[in-house]
């Protein structure tokens, strides 16, 4: 039997101090994330940077949370109910968060104890990156290592170009704008890294963003003008990817930029990110700057259009 694990990097909990503290502590104890030597990086993680940032970010969570619990969460297992459905039963679908729970290994657990011998793992991340998607692997191997089970694997690496999801993503964009009319600027929103992961270890992730950014412009006929490559979510002193798209977002109104869009292709599901990140603060900083009005494009999240692009990224391994 055929399986599929879809793999999302996790919640806390709750959106409150100790789970978000705890969600925390796992996520940048993570050596993918942060790759300073642990005796240096864990006493300041644990004794420092926690102690501060849980709080805030638990009041971040408050912002965005549902009442049934993490968007993140909520709308990742609409999708998998909703591939399921598609698949009609020839396919059993799991999640599996890489930190919190569900677990990355209790998907697998599941998956094992349903039967499945031939399994597809699906991180849910466009774009490539050791910080993530090898870190989704890192989980499955060992996972699977103390299981002690050995299905035939799919691996699904990136899919940043694949045209299934490029398509799929155009079509939202140019949905909302049919409703919502366009803007002064469309700004592409992904998450950052530090710019030395790239420059110095070779993560092919920024090559992968500006691919899918200038595939999905094509997509849209969009001229180079009237859109714009930005990294968001930079922590610490060092340089991230750039540019900032806080910074952008604050300098735009200067250049006669009243009203942005911005989507963040790098965000299968919406989530404290997108929500509050983008959709609150940044939209503050903006109208704050001297903008009219930032709009934020949602993620495809659990939309039959999503699950479709999924269904076409494992075509050729799907029965």
């Amino acid at each position: 039997m055929k399986g599929i694990l879809l793999a999302n990097l996790g919640t806390p909990d709750a959106p409150e101090r100790k789970p978000v503290a705890r969600f925390l502590r796992e996520f940048l104890s993570d050596p993918r994330v942060v790759d300073l030597p642990r005796f240096l990086w864990l006493p300041l993680l644990n004794l420092v940077i926690i102690p501060i940032r849980s709080g805030k970010s638990a009041a971040a969570y408050r912002e965005i949370w549902w009442p049934e619990g993490s968007p993140l969460l909520i709308l990742t297992e609409r999708l998998s109910d909703r591939l399921a459905g598609m698949l009609d039963g020839r396919v059993r679908v799991e999640i599996g968060m890489r930190y919190g729970e569900p677990s990355i290994r209790g998907g697998l657990v599941r998956l094992r104890d349903a039967g499945v011998d031939d399994l597809a793992v699906v991180p849910m991340y466009p774009q490539f990156s050791d910080t993530t998607t090898s870190s989704i692997y890192d989980a499955v191997d060992d996972a699977l290592g103390d299981m002690d089970w050995s299905p035939v694997q799919h691996r699904v690496l990136d899919y940043h170009v694949h045209p299934a999801w490029v398509s799929t993503l155009a079509d939202s964009i140019r949905s909302f704008r049919a409703e919502k009319g366009g803007a002064d600027r469309l700004l592409f929103s992904l998450h950052g890294i530090p710019q030395r992961y790239v420059e110095k270890k070779g993560d092919p992730y920024r090559d992968q963003c500006r691919a899918s950014v200038a595939a999905i412009a094509k997509e849209l006929d969009l001229p180079d003008g009237e859109w714009l490559l930005t990294f968001q979510s930079r922590v610490g002193k060092e340089p991230w990817l750039q540019p900032y798209t806080d910074k952008t977002l604050e300098a735009l109104p200067d250049e006669g930029v009243r009203r942005v869009q911005v989507v963040c292709p790098g965000f299968a599901v919406d989530c404290l990110e997108t929500l509050e990140e983008i959709a609150m603060e940044n939209r503050e900083l903006f109208e704050e700057a001297g903008g009219e009005h930032l709009d934020y494009i949602p993620a495809l999240n659990d939309s039959p259009e999503h699950a479709r692009a999924l269904l076409g990224v494992l075509e050729d391994w799907l029965p």
